[in-house]
């Protein structure tokens, strides 16, 4: 799956969809890559001379992995909304990314209760982990122009 399909699941856009490909899906587990494109706008303002990836776009590089998990277990159609993010717990950043950076996302789903799913998210460079978060996602009631 490539960036064309994953919009046809999820309702994020460039610039902001922060998902390239998808490597693997599971129903318990998404693996996708990014790449940190050096042209990215925020490179720009982000330590300038010295650009650092945000770190609230490597979780959102998460959350997005985790709202495709979901929408691919509702199948083609997405069911009765679009996922949204709930909760963020324990993010633990690990090492800068910087332009050009490949990145690597594993979500994996941890519990599910009363519609809400609780997740936890890697992303990777290579074999070093730069984000660890734990998070949760539920559908909110959507409309056709959402996806």
């Amino acid at each position: 799956m490539t960036t064309p399909e994953v919009v046809d699941w999820i309702p994020h856009r460039p610039p902001f969809l922060f998902v390239d490909d998808v490597v693997e899906v599971s129903p318990g587990r998404i693996v996708t890559t990014k790449r940190a494109e050096p042209e990215a706008a925020f490179f720009a303002g982000h330590y300038p001379g010295n650009p650092v990836m945000p770190g609230v776009l490597l979780c959102e590089c998460a959350f997005q992995a985790g709202a495709l998990l979901l929408a691919r277990r509702l199948g083609p159609g997405g069911g009765t909304g679009v996922p949204v993010l709930t909760r963020i717990n324990s993010a633990r950043f690990k090492r800068l990314v910087r332009p050009g950076d490949g990145l690597t996302v594993e979500v994996t789903l941890d519990d599910e209760l009363d519609g809400a799913c609780f997740m936890t998210g890697r992303v990777s460079v290579g074999d070093r982990l730069a984000l660890r978060v734990e998070f949760a996602c539920t559908l909110a009631a959507g409309t056709e122009g959402d996806r």
